[in-house]
């Protein structure tokens, strides 16, 4: 059952979302079902050497701004300085606390508030995304610890996936596999629903290409998921920054006995260093690959097959529908990466894709969490 609370009063919320490697944050006032953003930031690269942090205040608070650069040794520190820099600049004390998950298990597929038991089967569905649930369960612990009192609520990447039909969601295993949990969940499920709440009425035929350093395309009917590329796990669908996408799995049962024995290197090999980064041997950065294509041959070849896949992903969504009345880009790439979205729709024409009506919007309520930004519209 999905979570409603109805706000009478005025109430500070603070929105987190947890990334492999980033942590991205919003607070806002909310009264009813409108809410006002107040501020919103970033810490990036956290766990590494170079890392960031941003603070940006919006409304009664548009002068406060802050940039440092500083190492955060995981994303409790990282959330633990956010929560020291919004009191610095006296930013409403958070009374409620809500968390991006990227997977719940097939124990959770729908908004919920937090409870020891959710807790656990969140704890139990880490093999489903090894790389995004224990960060954010360190966050969700280290909200715990700060704001002992402040109801939590967890919201999944899945959930807007729960309802596709049975002949997108199982795989080709035996029947009994999808009863044990192994099917496709689909991925990027806030996003999805942030895009759709900017149309006002929605496309009856909608599909969305969230392209990030992790990237998915899905088809939508009249709000609903129908079919998604992303699987079982984030791993799946399209080749990403560091993630493999699909691969015949064969590749695996090879890898399995030519040097790659263990579940640790497999996970290692397909989340950490494949994609683009793989491809290109220098960089999972799209803006770093541009850079270079010119005159780096594997970074032009890990561009040119992001496009493809990608593009490739789209028809087959439109087939899924029965054709196409909007296509939608959002995420860092699909925002800002102007050279690969035309690289992407210049092979979709036949499907009545009009690139001159190409819509630039962005949500006057974006908090960096999704941001819908292009919306290509067909004949």
């Amino acid at each position: 059952m999905a979570v409603v609370t109805r706000i009478t009063q005025k109430q500070s919320i603070l929105a987190l979302n947890c990334g492999s490697s980033s942590l991205k944050f919003g607070i806002y006032e909310a009264t009813e079902w409108v809410a006002d953003l107040v501020g919103e930031g970033e810490a990036e690269e956290v766990g590494r050497a170079n890392g960031s942090f941003r603070l940006t205040g919006a409304g009664q608070y548009a002068g406060c701004h802050l940039e440092e650069q500083r190492p955060y040794p995981d994303h409790a520190a990282a959330f633990m300085h956010a929560l020291e820099s919004l009191k610095r600049f006296a930013f409403p004390i958070p009374q409620a606390v809500g968390h991006r998950f990227v997977h719940g298990g097939p124990g959770i597929r729908e908004h919920v508030k937090l409870t020891p038991k959710i807790y656990e089967q969140l704890r139990e569905a880490i093999p489903y995304a090894p790389l995004h649930i224990p960060p954010a369960l360190s966050v969700l612990d280290a909200v715990r610890q700060q704001l002992p009192d402040t109801p939590q609520v967890i919201c999944l990447d899945t959930a807007f996936h729960r309802n596709m039909p049975e002949v997108s969601r199982f795989f080709a295993l035996p029947y009994e596999m999808a009863e044990h949990g192994i099917q496709r969940y689909g991925f990027h499920g806030l996003s999805l629903e942030s895009v759709l709440a900017q149309f006002d009425p929605v496309p009856d035929r909608v599909v969305a290409a969230h392209l990030g350093n992790g990237a998915s395309v899905t088809a939508i009917r009249n709000g609903t998921s129908m079919d998604t590329t992303m699987g079982l796990t984030p791993t799946g669908g399209i080749m990403m920054g560091t993630r493999c996408g699909d691969l015949d799995p064969g590749v695996m049962i090879y890898l399995l006995r030519n040097g790659y024995s263990t579940g640790d290197k497999l996970e290692s090999l397909v989340d950490k260093h494949s994609g683009m980064l793989g491809i290109s041997g220098t960089s999972s950065d799209v803006r770093e690959l541009l850079r270079a294509r010119g005159r780096d041959s594997q970074a032009d070849l890990a561009l040119r097959m992001f496009c493809y896949q990608t593009r490739k992903a789209i028809a087959a969504m439109g087939a899924v529908l029965g054709g196409i009345d909007l296509l939608v880009f959002t995420g860092g790439i699909g925002e800002h990466a102007e050279t690969l979205r035309n690289e992407i729709c210049a092979g979709l024409h036949f499907m009545g894709l009009d690139q001159s009506r190409i819509q630039v919007r962005t949500s006057e309520e974006d908090t960096q969490i999704c941001r819908i930004t292009v919306g290509l519209a067909s004949t």
